[in-house]
């Protein structure tokens, strides 16, 4: 090991040592996370090794390679801050050359709990397809390759992107990782659900592609070996190391860029600046007066606040994903599509927390309960833009997958009912129960008002759908009395009609109340 990989080592361990020793917390939580990780890596290297013998056993090895490798790829675009080593900018002053840069980076790479973890999981998948002394030998290689790969992966990702990363958009990305793990976590459980009932013969079409990707095809290589065709678990061993070799290259090629080229992702250009002032084909679409301006901040907002725009894509991308998947599944129910509407209407909830301390701009300009009442309407149209037509083809494409087309006009009317219900209690709500949403970090809510969370978004969602009981009970009747059937379209503009009225009632009640406490929620959503 050369002096500068050393270094570069024992400054990676520095790091972790010195994060440790800043507070008992910090400390506690690394322990904690590193018992887990190990603990769940060894399970799976159990797993792995139970399945000896299997006949579907290569394609899970295969399979778990190329889902590590995927990890390793995306975790540096949506935890940048995860390891102060990702960002190469900290080093390029340094009177060092890029490929010595990266052999040490790269060894000081494999330190801390992630490369164990992978190491693990890859031995796991290598020893499951192993049959004999030489299959055992090639395994070896593989699991070295395949670690490689991986670490290599993530350097040239972040490197690539590490002006991104540490720009106002990467955070932006950041932020949305939460739409990442939850929209992942519905795919694994469509797919558990899916090997429970078909088993693990559905995953060998995927494997037989993924074998011939590195580094997936490492423990391709190992498997062609122990069913002793040598001419394939070459050219699998190969592939493996020129991805590697050209994943370094990419790397070298990034480093080198960030050391000889300037930063100028923050210095605006003329074309943009025109651009951002030409840009007003929004405002010539929406009304005049308060309420286009209202409707117009509200959407910037959604468009450019991280968390707005986390919390508006997670819901568009949970209420698609709930009754898609259980249409998929054949569980579905055409009523699921409600649950667009619900997801979207939550939205509306907690207005003046999503301004935080720019709130204080608004208030000063609402002297009376009209002003209050333009801004709340502005406010709900805004909203009304994305989940009317969002809600109209999310019922749609359910109707579609279920082939259940007499029940869309009753699906709808529930939607726009429930839309409207949510509408009214959440522009209430945001009156009586304001709190505010912290910038910095992932927390959603400031110390101390939880509980006004809890009240606001719980209490306000069992009101919305009390709120919606009258549809509900007619949605009922229809359908279980004789000849009800006949007239279940009435629903569609029962629902429309109601869900407007109720949400103009709720602007016109909660106008008197926003006028009223504007000191009090000043005061709360500026709450640090």
């Amino acid at each position: 090991m050369s002096d500068v990989t050393a270094t570069v080592v024992r400054l990676k361990l520095s790091l972790l040592r010195n994060g440790l020793r800043q507070s008992g917390g910090r400390r506690a939580a690394f322990i904690a996370s590193a018992v887990i990780a190990l603990l769940f890596a060894a399970l799976q290297l159990l797993g792995l090794l139970a399945l000896r013998g299997h006949a579907h056993a290569d394609a899970v090895a295969v399979l778990g390679t190329a889902v590590l490798a995927l990890g390793w790829a995306v975790m540096p675009l949506f935890f940048p801050s995860g390891d102060e080593t990702l960002d190469p900018t900290r080093l390029v002053m340094l009177p060092l050359r890029p490929r010595l840069l990266v052999r040490a980076l790269l060894a000081a790479s494999l330190v801390g709990i992630g490369p164990l973890f992978t190491l693990l999981l890859l031995a796991g998948c290598a020893l499951a397809v192993a049959r004999g002394a030489a299959a055992y030998g090639t395994a070896v290689v593989a699991v070295l390759l395949g670690l490689l790969v991986c670490v290599a992966l993530a350097r040239a990702v972040a490197a690539a992107n590490v002006r991104l990363l540490t720009s106002r958009k990467g955070r932006d990305l950041a932020v949305l990782s939460g739409l990442v793990i939850a929209v992942g976590a519905q795919l694994v459980n469509f797919g558990a659900q899916r090997l429970g009932s078909a088993g693990l013969g559905q995953l060998s079409p995927a494997a037989d592609v993924l074998r011939w990707l590195p580094p997936a095809s490492a423990v391709g290589a190992v498997h062609a070996v122990s069913e002793r065709s040598y001419g394939t678990a070459v050219a699998q061993l190969l592939l493996t190391a020129a991805a590697l070799a050209l994943l370094v290259a990419v790397w070298v090629h990034s480093l080198t860029r960030l050391m000889t080229a300037p930063d100028g992702s923050t210095l605006p250009t003329a074309a943009s600046g025109a651009r951002e002032r030409a840009s007003t084909g929004l405002g010539r679409l929406l009304p005049a007066g308060r309420t286009g301006t209202v409707m117009d901040r509200s959407l910037r907002y959604i468009w450019r606040d991280p968390k707005t725009k986390a919390a508006w894509v997670t819901s568009l991308a949970i209420g698609l994903i709930v009754p898609v998947f259980n249409a998929l599944q054949g569980t579905g129910s055409i009523y699921f599509a409600c649950f667009a509407a619900g997801m979207l209407g939550i939205q509306m909830y907690n207005q003046f927390g999503q301004d935080t301390s720019a709130f204080w701009m608004v208030a000063g300009t609402i002297s009376s309960s009209r002003d209050a009442y333009v801004e709340l309407r502005g406010r709900a149209l805004a909203l009304l833009v994305i989940t009317l037509p969002y809600a109209t083809l999310v019922t749609v494409l359910t109707t579609a997958m279920l082939g259940d087309w007499p029940r869309l006009p009753e699906a709808l009317g529930l939607s726009f009912a429930l839309l409207g219900a949510m509408l009214a209690t959440g522009a209430w709500t945001s009156a009586r129960f304001p709190y505010s949403i912290p910038q910095e970090g992932y927390k959603n809510v400031a110390p101390g008002q939880a509980g006004l969370a809890w009240i606001a978004i719980f209490g306000g969602m069992v009101s919305a759908a009390l709120l919606c009981a009258p549809v509900i009970a007619l949605t009922i009747w229809l359908n279980v009395s004789a000849g009800g059937d006949a007239f279940t379209w009435l629903l569609l503009p029962v629902g429309a009609a109601y869900g407007a009225t109720i949400t103009l009632l709720g602007l016109r009640l909660a106008a008197p109340q926003t006028a009223a406490r504007l000191p009090e929620i000043l005061t709360a959503v500026s709450k640090a």
